[in-house]
Protein backbone atom coordinates (compact mmCIF):
# COMPACT_ATOMS: atom_id res chain seq x y z
CA UNK A 1 0.00 0.00 0.00
CA UNK A 2 1.38 3.57 -0.95
CA UNK A 3 -1.17 6.69 -0.42
CA UNK A 4 -0.55 9.05 -3.08
CA UNK A 5 -2.79 12.28 -4.10
CA UNK A 6 -3.22 13.53 -7.38
CA UNK A 7 -4.29 17.26 -8.37
CA UNK A 8 -6.28 18.25 -11.38
CA UNK A 9 -4.68 21.33 -12.31
CA UNK A 10 -7.93 22.34 -14.63
CA UNK A 11 -10.11 21.35 -12.22
CA UNK A 12 -8.28 23.70 -9.19
CA UNK A 13 -9.78 27.49 -9.33
CA UNK A 14 -7.31 28.85 -6.28
CA UNK A 15 -10.42 28.99 -3.69
CA UNK A 16 -8.14 28.21 -1.04
CA UNK A 17 -10.52 26.08 0.94
CA UNK A 18 -8.18 23.16 1.14
CA UNK A 19 -5.99 24.81 3.07
CA UNK A 20 -8.72 26.31 5.33
CA UNK A 21 -9.61 23.04 6.06
CA UNK A 22 -6.15 21.76 6.82
CA UNK A 23 -5.90 24.63 9.07
CA UNK A 24 -9.01 23.53 11.00
CA UNK A 25 -8.89 19.96 11.10
CA UNK A 26 -4.91 20.27 11.93
CA UNK A 27 -5.17 23.27 14.43
CA UNK A 28 -2.36 24.72 12.38
CA UNK A 29 -1.43 28.10 14.60
CA UNK A 30 -2.62 31.22 12.74
CA UNK A 31 -0.30 32.47 10.27
CA UNK A 32 0.91 29.04 9.60
CA UNK A 33 0.07 26.57 6.79
CA UNK A 34 0.71 22.88 5.72
CA UNK A 35 -0.61 23.33 2.77
CA UNK A 36 -0.78 26.40 0.09
CA UNK A 37 -2.30 27.29 -3.44
CA UNK A 38 0.01 28.58 -6.58
CA UNK A 39 -0.48 29.70 -9.45
CA UNK A 40 2.24 30.07 -12.30
CA UNK A 41 1.75 31.82 -15.92
CA UNK A 42 3.56 30.28 -18.70
CA UNK A 43 4.12 30.95 -22.39
CA UNK A 44 5.08 34.56 -23.49
CA UNK A 45 2.38 37.04 -24.54
CA UNK A 46 -0.18 37.12 -25.44
CA UNK A 47 -0.12 33.03 -25.62
CA UNK A 48 0.25 32.64 -21.78
CA UNK A 49 -1.55 29.79 -19.79
CA UNK A 50 -2.55 29.88 -15.99
CA UNK A 51 -1.82 27.37 -13.86
CA UNK A 52 -3.45 27.06 -11.07
CA UNK A 53 -2.24 24.22 -7.71
CA UNK A 54 -2.55 23.14 -4.49
CA UNK A 55 1.03 21.81 -2.99
CA UNK A 56 2.13 20.57 0.27
CA UNK A 57 4.49 17.82 1.51
CA UNK A 58 5.04 15.28 -1.24
CA UNK A 59 5.22 12.23 0.66
CA UNK A 60 8.32 11.29 -1.47
CA UNK A 61 9.82 7.94 -1.59
CA UNK A 62 13.06 9.07 -1.33
CA UNK A 63 12.48 11.41 1.46
CA UNK A 64 16.22 13.68 1.84
CA UNK A 65 14.13 15.31 5.01
CA UNK A 66 13.79 11.64 6.64
CA UNK A 67 17.75 10.87 5.97
CA UNK A 68 19.29 14.09 7.23
CA UNK A 69 16.79 13.61 10.34
CA UNK A 70 19.26 13.25 13.51
CA UNK A 71 16.48 12.17 15.51
CA UNK A 72 14.63 9.82 13.98
CA UNK A 73 11.88 12.44 14.01
CA UNK A 74 10.99 12.40 10.49
CA UNK A 75 9.99 8.84 9.44
CA UNK A 76 8.08 7.52 6.72
CA UNK A 77 4.48 5.71 8.46
CA UNK A 78 2.63 2.72 7.08
CA UNK A 79 1.42 3.71 3.88
CA UNK A 80 4.38 5.49 2.61
CA UNK A 81 3.31 8.61 4.75
CA UNK A 82 5.95 11.04 5.85
CA UNK A 83 5.23 12.20 9.31
CA UNK A 84 6.91 14.34 12.01
CA UNK A 85 6.78 13.07 15.98
CA UNK A 86 6.72 16.20 17.98
CA UNK A 87 8.28 14.75 21.02
CA UNK A 88 11.51 13.73 19.33
CA UNK A 89 12.04 16.70 17.09
CA UNK A 90 14.62 18.80 18.13
CA UNK A 91 13.90 21.54 15.70
CA UNK A 92 16.97 22.32 14.26
CA UNK A 93 15.69 22.89 10.52
CA UNK A 94 17.88 19.96 8.95
CA UNK A 95 14.75 18.73 7.30
CA UNK A 96 13.29 21.92 6.33
CA UNK A 97 16.59 22.89 4.43
CA UNK A 98 16.52 19.69 2.79
CA UNK A 99 13.30 19.57 1.50
CA UNK A 100 13.12 20.66 -2.40
CA UNK A 101 9.06 21.59 -1.98
CA UNK A 102 9.46 24.22 1.12
CA UNK A 103 6.90 21.90 2.77
CA UNK A 104 8.06 22.22 6.08
CA UNK A 105 8.33 24.90 8.84
CA UNK A 106 9.00 25.65 12.50
CA UNK A 107 6.04 25.26 14.62
CA UNK A 108 5.90 28.13 17.38
CA UNK A 109 6.04 25.05 19.81
CA UNK A 110 9.58 24.21 18.66
CA UNK A 111 9.23 21.26 16.22
CA UNK A 112 8.97 21.04 12.37
CA UNK A 113 5.84 20.39 11.25
CA UNK A 114 3.92 19.65 7.62
CA UNK A 115 1.07 17.85 5.98
CA UNK A 116 0.57 13.99 7.18
CA UNK A 117 -1.96 13.85 4.73
CA UNK A 118 -4.35 13.54 7.49
CA UNK A 119 -3.23 10.72 8.57
CA UNK A 120 -5.64 10.55 12.30
CA UNK A 121 -8.57 10.96 9.09
CA UNK A 122 -6.84 8.20 6.59
CA UNK A 123 -7.00 5.47 9.43
CA UNK A 124 -10.50 6.27 10.31
CA UNK A 125 -11.17 5.26 6.51
CA UNK A 126 -12.06 9.03 5.67
CA UNK A 127 -10.06 11.62 3.09
CA UNK A 128 -7.59 13.96 4.04
CA UNK A 129 -9.66 17.28 5.06
CA UNK A 130 -8.09 19.22 1.72
CA UNK A 131 -10.00 16.42 -0.61
CA UNK A 132 -12.81 16.30 1.43
CA UNK A 133 -13.77 20.09 0.71
CA UNK A 134 -12.49 20.55 -2.78
CA UNK A 135 -15.72 22.48 -4.38
CA UNK A 136 -14.30 21.02 -7.99
CA UNK A 137 -13.39 17.83 -7.05
CA UNK A 138 -10.03 18.29 -8.43
CA UNK A 139 -8.65 16.26 -5.55
CA UNK A 140 -8.19 12.71 -5.65
CA UNK A 141 -6.06 10.41 -2.86
CA UNK A 142 -5.89 6.74 -2.17
CA UNK A 143 -3.56 3.66 -2.70
CA UNK A 144 -1.84 4.25 -5.55
CA UNK A 145 -0.44 0.18 -5.70
CA UNK A 146 -4.38 -0.52 -6.20
CA UNK A 147 -4.95 -0.79 -9.61
CA UNK A 148 -8.64 -0.21 -8.75
CA UNK A 149 -8.45 3.02 -6.69
CA UNK A 150 -9.83 6.28 -7.68
CA UNK A 151 -6.19 7.68 -7.70
CA UNK A 152 -4.86 4.89 -10.09
CA UNK A 153 -7.53 4.81 -12.68
CA UNK A 154 -7.04 8.73 -13.39
CA UNK A 155 -3.54 8.44 -13.13
CA UNK A 156 -3.79 5.92 -15.84
CA UNK A 157 -5.96 7.93 -18.43
CA UNK A 158 -4.54 11.50 -17.52
CA UNK A 159 -1.43 13.13 -18.06
CA UNK A 160 0.81 13.99 -14.75
CA UNK A 161 4.15 15.88 -13.83
CA UNK A 162 5.59 16.40 -10.28
CA UNK A 163 7.43 19.12 -8.82
CA UNK A 164 11.10 18.86 -9.33
CA UNK A 165 11.90 15.37 -10.57
CA UNK A 166 15.46 16.42 -10.87
CA UNK A 167 15.24 16.31 -7.32
CA UNK A 168 15.14 12.63 -7.33
CA UNK A 169 12.65 12.29 -4.21
CA UNK A 170 9.70 9.81 -5.83
CA UNK A 171 7.57 12.02 -4.61
CA UNK A 172 3.90 10.96 -4.26
CA UNK A 173 1.83 14.30 -5.27
CA UNK A 174 1.51 13.90 -8.77
CA UNK A 175 -0.59 16.85 -10.85
CA UNK A 176 -2.92 15.98 -13.82
CA UNK A 177 -2.46 18.05 -16.48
Amino acid sequence: MRYAMAIDVKKCVGCSDCVVACQVENNVHHGYCRDWVTETINGTYPQLETEIRSERCNHCDNAPCVRCCPTGASHIADGGIVLVTARKCIGCGACIQSCPYDARYSHPDGHVDKCTFCAHRVEAGQQPACVAVCPTSCMYFGDIDNPYSDISQIMKVRKWKVLAPEAGTRPQIFYLL
